[in-house]
C-alpha cells in the first residue's frame, strides 16, 4: 500500500510539468518542482527517527505542503499546533509529544517574541514557539523572510541546500506505512491531552477512499483548504487550489474548479448571495457538521453534484451520501439523518446501546500513549437500514461550531473551579437554518463573580475554537432524575435567546 509521501511523489513522477498547487494569491507550482522542494526539506531534517515529533504551525499554502511532506518523509510526526492555543494547553501537548523540530513561519516568531505584548493587546494569544518545552532542545525551520525573534541557528526554507545526488546522497527513507505521520489533538485539557496518531498508511488509505467515492484525476482542480481533500488531489495528479481572500464563487470560476469543499453554515451564506455556482464545478463536498435540508436544496439547485461526508478524526472518511439521497430520506418521514453506506473497506457495527463502532485500514494507529486501535467508538447513536447508516443523535453532548468539535465536559470542571463561579455548563444552540451551533457558557455565580474576569481567564482553560459566544448567569441549573443530574435540554431552553 502506498503512503501519503510515496503516493504524491509517484504522481509527481508521472506528471512533472502539470500544476500541482495554486496558492491563495494565484501562484502556481508544478509537480516536479514540488517534489524537489519536498526532498530538500527531507534532506535538511535527515536524522529524525520514525515517530519523532515536529511541531508544525504553517498557514495553508505551498510552504505548508512542502514542509509537512518533507518532515514526514524524513521520519517525523507532525504535531499540529494552533497558534491560538492557550499556553497551558500547548505545554501539556508538548510534554506528551516532546518534539525535536519546530516548523513555523517567521511572523509567528516575531508575534510570540518581540511583539508579544502588542499581539496580546490585539487579542492574539501566541505560545513561545522558540522554546515550546523548556529544557528540551529543538531545532527550527521557518518559512518567510528573516524577522526579529527568529531563533539563532534556525534554517530558512528558501535557502535550504538541495540534497546531493548520486552515491553520496542519503536518499529518501523506505516507505513505512506504519510510521506515525501526524498527531491530531481532539481535546484541549491541560491534564490529559488526547491526540489521535495517524500513520502514513492510515492517512493514505483514507485518501484512497475519498478518491474512490468520486472521480478525480489529472485535469481536475480541487478548491479547498482541507488536507483530507487536497492531498487526494495530489495523489491523483490533479491540481490543488487553495482559497484566497476573495469571494468563493469568483475564485471557483477563476480557477475553473471541478471539486470543492464547504462547511454547511458557510455554504448557506454563499448560496444566499450566489444561487448558481460555476458550470465547471462537478462535485461539491459538505462536511464538519450535518447539513439542514434547506441548505441541501439550495446546493443542489446551484448545479454540482452535492455529497455529504460523514467522518471522524480517527477514521477519515466513514460514509458519503448524496444530497438527493438525504433529502429523499427526510422527505419520506423517516427519523434521523442519512449518512449513507459505509465506504468500501470500512467496518461498521453497533454496540448494544446503538453507538456506531468503525474499523478499517484508514483507522488511526492509536491514541497518544495508548494501545493500537482495532476499532473506535464514534460517540454517535446510529441505526443500520438496508446497509445504510442513519444518525439518530449524539451519545455525548458534543457541540459542533464552524467545523470544530467541542466537548463541554473537558472544560466545565476547570471553569467551575474559578473564583466567583459555583457551577458551569456549556451547551450548544443549533441554528435551524444552518445547523451550526452557538456556544453558550451558563454559570451559577458565587461570591465575587465578575463576568469580565471570567472572560479573561477562559483562554487559559479552553481551546480557542471552543470559547463561548455568550455567557449567561443563572440563579440555579435545572436538574432531573433521582441523582439530580444536570438537565442539559432544559438548560438549553433557559439560555436560548
Amino acid at each position: 500500500m502506498n503512503d501519503i509521501v510515496t503516493g504524491i511523489m509517484a504522481a509527481a513522477g508521472r506528471e512533472p510539468y502539470r500544476t500541482a498547487l495554486v496558492d491563495g494569491r494565484g501562484r502556481e507550482i508544478a509537480y516536479g518542482a514540488l517534489a524537489r522542494r519536498v526532498d530538500t526539506v527531507r534532506a535538511a531534517m535527515d536524522g529524525l527517527e520514525p515517530g519523532d515529533g515536529v511541531l508544525f504551525a504553517v498557514r495553508p499554502g505551498v510552504d505548508a505542503v512542502v514542509t509537512a511532506l518533507g518532515a514526514v518523509a524524513a521520519g517525523g510526526t507532525l504535531v499540529l499546533a494552533d497558534p491560538g492555543l492557550a499556553p497551558g494547553v500547548l505545554a501539556a501537548r508538548m510534554a506528551a509529544t516532546r518534539p525535536r523540530w519546530v516548523v513555523t513561519e517567521s511572523l509567528l516568531h516575531t508575534l510570540s517574541g518581540p511583539l508579544r505584548s502588542l499581539a496580546r493587546r490585539r487579542g492574539l494569544l501566541l505560545p513561545d514557539l522558540r522554546d515550546p518545552l523548556p529544557g528540551h532542545p529543538v531545532r527550527h525551520l521557518y518559512a518567510g523572510p528573516w524577522l526579529p525573534g527568529v531563533p539563532r541557528g534556525a534554517l530558512r526554507l528558501s535557502r535550504l541546500p538541495e540534497p546531493p545526488e548520486g552515491p553520496g546522497s542519503p536518499g529518501p527513507r523506505p516507505s513505512r506505512a506504519e510510521q506515525p505521520a501526524a498527531v491530531i489533538f481532539t481535546s484541549g485539557t491541560t491534564a490529559s491531552p488526547r491526540g489521535v496518531v495517524h500513520t502514513r498508511g492510515s492517512l493514505a488509505a483514507g485518501l484512497e477512499m475519498f478518491r474512490g467515492a468520486f472521480p478525480l484525476g489529472p485535469g481536475d482542480v480541487v478548491h479547498t483548504d482541507q488536507l483530507m481533500l487536497g492531498l487526494p488531489a495530489l495523489m491523483a495528479g490533479a491540481t490543488w487550489s487553495l482559497p484566497g481572500r476573495g469571494p468563493l464563487a469568483a475564485e471557483l470560476a477563476e480557477r475553473r474548479a471541478t471539486h470543492a469543499f464547504a462547511v454547511p453554515v458557510r455554504l448557506d451564506r454563499l448560496l444566499r448571495e450566489t444561487p448558481r455556482l460555476p458550470k465547471t464545478l462537478r462535485h461539491l463536498l459538505l462536511g464538519s457538521a450535518p447539513a439542514p435540508a434547506g441548505v441541501l436544496r439550495r446546493a443542489v439547485a446551484a448545479g454540482p453534484e452535492v455529497l455529504s461526508v460523514y467522518a471522524m478524526t480517527e477514521a477519515l472518511p466513514v460514509s458519503i451520501a448524496s444530497a438527493e439521497e438525504k433529502l429523499a430520506h427526510t422527505g419520506s418521514g423517516a427519523e434521523g439523518d442519512l449518512l449513507g453506506a459505509p465506504l468500501p473497506g470500512v467496518g461498521a457495527r453497533l454496540a448494544e446501546d446503538g453507538e456506531l463502532l468503525v474499523s478499517g485500514p484508514h483507522l488511526a494507529g492509536r491514541y497518544l500513549g495508548g494501545e493500537p486501535l482495532r476499532e473506535v467508538a464514534t460517540g454517535d447513536l446510529v441505526r443500520i437500514s438496508g446497509g445504510r447508516l442513519i444518525l439518530l443523535g449524539r451519545k455525548k453532548d458534543m457541540i459542533l461550531r464552524d467545523g470544530f468539535n467541542i466537548y463541554p465536559g473537558l472544560y466545565e470542571p476547570a471553569i467551575t473551579a474559578l473564583p466567583g463561579v459555583a457551577e458551569a455548563a456549556i451547551v450548544g444552540l443549533a441554528d435551524p437554518e444552518t445547523g451550526d451551533e452557538e456556544v453558550v457558557l451558563a454559570v451559577v455565580p458565587a461570591s465575587g463573580y465578575d463576568e469580565a474576569r471570567l472572560r479573561g481567564a477562559l483562554p487559559d482553560l479552553v481551546d480557542a475554537g471552543a470559547l463561548p459566544d455568550r455567557i449567561v448567569a443563572l440563579g440555579a441549573f435545572p436538574r432531573s432524575g433521582r441523582a439530580d443530574k444536570l438537565d442539559r435540554a432544559a438548560l438549553r431552553a433557559l439560555v436560548a435567546r
